[in-house]
């Protein structure tokens, strides 16, 4: 009973071996139909691997732009259309471009800059600043040198005034003048436009290198002022004219206050707070006809429609102001 036992579990050990033995030598088999397989397969022409597209990022709507129209654009969703593209703001950052052409600048905001005028022409209807400010002054004063006209003045300080107040009242005040008149009444004088006894002689020794500082020099003080008058006539005819004889009034060109309206035509001088034994002079001479360098010969056209009364109320009123 015991050897009968033992005879079979010998032999199903035996079975359990062989099945063993069959399966391993099944897997080998397989192993090696596999390496054939394999050396088979790498026998074959190698197949060239086709790229991948990268995929485009959102953040670079400029290097989308940069490249041409004729590129397919990518089939993911996620990525920008032409027109989203377009619509993209240029301030948006974006990744360098493949592109051989550099990619666009993104904008930037520039500020206004504030446009400041230096010596600009005054337009014939503006408000002249008639105070003695800095800005005035420098104004009316053109392109000399004051401090330098100073010392080069001194001859005609004799007769104007060293701050151009002069004592006389036949000689004219030149404080605060302008000095594109000041400088066109010396050429006058130098060419005989423009004729008195001793300015002719004086102003042919006046070099004309030396004459916009010396303009310069007495356009920079403080200006000539007035005292107050209340001389109605005079007022009326300086504010008004008197259109029923075609006498336009002298407001027009001189300013209100007589203080000028026009710094950069040397043709309309300051007459306020002049002398007004000087101003009675001059307008008598516009209408004699003795003297002729106003603008289009002006001054002697109006002075010819004005009584001698007339002249004297004009001369009191201007320099009065």
């Amino acid at each position: 009973m015991f050897q009968i036992k033992n005879n079979i579990a010998a032999g199903v050990a035996l079975v359990v071996f062989l099945t063993s033995l069959a399966a391993f030598a099944e897997g080998d088999s397989s192993v090696d139909a596999t390496k054939a397989d394999t050396a088979k397969s790498t026998q074959k022409k190698p197949t060239k691997k086709k790229p991948t597209k990268k995929k485009l990022s959102k953040a670079a709507p400029e290097s989308i732009a940069s490249k041409s129209d004729t590129v397919t654009p990518p089939s993911d969703a996620s990525a920008p259309s032409k027109s989203d593209v377009a619509a993209a703001p240029q301030s948006t950052p974006s990744t360098p471009s493949s592109s051989n052409n550099p990619p666009t600048p993104a904008a930037t905001e520039v500020p206004p800059v504030a446009v400041t005028k230096v010596n600009a022409p005054v337009p014939p209807n503006a408000k002249v600043d008639d105070t003695d400010s800095a800005e005035a002054i420098k104004q009316r004063s053109g392109s000399g040198d004051p401090v330098a006209g100073k010392d080069k003045s001194e001859l005609c300080q004799g007769c104007h005034g060293e701050e151009g107040i002069s004592a006389e009242s036949t000689a004219p005040k030149l404080a605060g003048q302008y000095a594109g008149y000041i400088i066109k009444q010396i050429r006058d004088f130098r060419s005989g436009l423009r004729v008195h006894q001793i300015m002719s002689d004086v102003a042919k020794t006046v070099n004309e290198d030396d004459l916009p500082d010396i303009a310069a020099y007495f356009a920079s003080r403080k200006k000539m002022k007035g005292n107050g008058s209340d001389n109605k006539v005079g007022q009326e005819l300086f504010l008004h004219g008197d259109m029923s004889r075609m006498m336009v009034a002298c407001v027009n060109c001189h300013g209100v206050n007589g203080k000028g309206k026009t710094p950069t035509n040397p043709v309309f001088p300051v007459l306020g707070g002049q002398h007004k034994d000087y101003l009675r002079v001059q307008l008598t001479n516009f209408r004699s006809g003795d003297r002729g360098n106003s603008p289009g010969g002006v001054m002697n056209i109006i002075t010819q429609k004005l009584t001698d009364a007339e002249l004297d109320a004009l001369a009191n009123y201007v320099s009065g102001l």
